[in-house]
C-alpha cells in the first residue's frame, strides 16, 4: 500500500517491463520505481531502454539484490538511485524527493559497494576508440566547444557530433559530463 505525499501522483503500476518504452512515452513520468527481477525484461535492461528513449527520466531501483554486479550494472544503465527493499518503509519518500532534487539515493550497503568499486586500481581500457575519437575526447575534456574541436581536428561540426555519439556508445554513457568523467577516471585522457 502506498500513500502519496503532496504533489505526487501515481501514474501507473506494472508487473513487468515488456512495454516500458511505450508506457514511458504515454505517461511521461518524472520518476520510475523499478525492480530488477521481473518477468521478461530485467529492470536493468528496462532502465537502459528508458534512458535511451527518455534520457531525462529518473529511475530509482527498488530491489532485494545488493550484489556488486546488479548494483553497478543498474547504475551504468542509467539508474538515478538504488534502494534495497528492506529500507523502503524508512527511506522511500525521502529517496524520491532526493532524486527529484538531483540527488542519487542509495542504501548504505549499496553506497559502500559503489565506493569500493571506484577505489579499485584503474586499468586503462581503450573501449575500441579510434585515434580520432580519442582526439575529440581529449579536446572535449578540455572544455572545448564543438566548433573549436572541429577547427582543431580539421573536421566539420557534424563529424564532431558523429564522433561524440560513437564515444558515448563505446563508453556506455549518456552525456558529455559522464564521458569526460569516465575518460578522466579511467585514464583515457
Amino acid at each position: 500500500m502506498v500513500t502519496l505525499n503532496d504533489g505526487m501522483e501515481l501514474l501507473g503500476a506494472f508487473s513487468d517491463a515488456n512495454n516500458v518504452e511505450e508506457e514511458v512515452k504515454t505517461f511521461r513520468p518524472d520518476l520510475i520505481l523499478m525492480d530488477i527481477e521481473m518477468l521478461g525484461r530485467t529492470g536493468i535492461e528496462a532502465t537502459a531502454l528508458v534512458k535511451k528513449t527518455s534520457p531525462e527520466a529518473n529511475i530509482l531501483i527498488l530491489t532485494v539484490f545488493d550484489d556488486s554486479e546488479n548494483v553497478l550494472n543498474a547504475i551504468k544503465a542509467g539508474a538515478s538511485g538504488y534502494l534495497l527493499k528492506k529500507y523502503i518503509a524508512n527511506r522511500l519518500f525521502s529517496a524520491v524527493e532526493e532524486i527529484l532534487e538531483g540527488g542519487a539515493p542509495m542504501s548504505p550497503a549499496v553506497a559502500k559497494l559503489v565506493i569500493q568499486s571506484m577505489q579499485k586500481p584503474l586499468q586503462s581500457v581503450n573501449y575500441g576508440l579510434t585515434e580520432r575519437e580519442k582526439d575529440v575526447l581529449v579536446s572535449l575534456s578540455k572544455g572545448n566547444s564543438f566548433k573549436l574541436i572541429a577547427a582543431d581536428c580539421k573536421i566539420s561540426i557534424d563529424t564532431v557530433r558523429t564522433h561524440i555519439k560513437h564515444i558515448y556508445e563505446k563508453l556506455q554513457v549518456h552525456c558529455q559530463t559522464e564521458a569526460v568523467s569516465k575518460a578522466i577516471n579511467e585514464g583515457l585522457v
